[in-house]
């Protein structure tokens, strides 16, 4: 590899890094209404034309992936269904199945996700949906930005919920103690 191709990666590290950060802050939105914290953003000719969080148990939506809700985000803000020919999807978690296909239809140039999702992820983790040559578009994507920062955040928060689901049990076991 040349040092001006070494450079140019370098450089689109740090460009990734820093719009992954605004993805991460999504995410905390998430979490701080109690939501799988995932966020996601879009950008296209350097400025950001979409986001969303995670919104399932707010929107009473199972949908309402922060992938899907950066899409249909950017969407309403260009009005069109499709999504600029450079965009790039920013999101913490790799997109599951359903994400992949939204991805997919949106005709997004690229994703970059943080933290892998071994059980679900669709890119890389569990299936490599895009390997199979079943879709008539097909996009890059790159693993690991942010990657400890991205799976930390996650981590934490799932943490906290088993505590919290600690608690409870230990509250209800001392109320049925008082009722008995």
């Amino acid at each position: 590899m040349s040092e001006q191709e070494f450079d140019s990666q370098d450089q689109q590290k740090q460009i990734d890094e820093q719009w992954m950060q605004l993805a991460f802050e999504q995410a905390a939105f998430a979490a701080s209404m109690g939501e799988i914290p995932v966020g996601a953003i879009i950008v296209s000719q350097n400025k950001v034309i979409g986001q969303g969080f995670n919104q399932p148990i707010c929107q009473h939506d199972p949908t309402a992936h922060a992938e899907i809700q950066a899409i249909r985000n950017t969407c309403q803000n260009i009005e069109n269904y499709r999504l600029p020919d450079d965009a790039t999807l920013y999101v913490t978690l790799e997109p599951c199945t359903m994400c992949v296909g939204a991805l997919i239809h949106a005709r997004i140039k690229r994703v970059v996700f943080g933290a892998l999702e071994p059980k679900a992820g669709s890119l890389v983790s569990s299936r490599q949906l895009l390997d199979t040559g079943y879709y008539n578009h097909i996009f890059q994507f790159e693993g690991g930005c942010l990657n400890e920062q991205c799976s930390s955040q996650l981590s934490d928060f799932f943490k906290m919920r088993r505590e919290q689901k600690k608690q409870m049990k230990k509250q209800q076991m001392q109320f049925n103690l008082i009722q008995k």
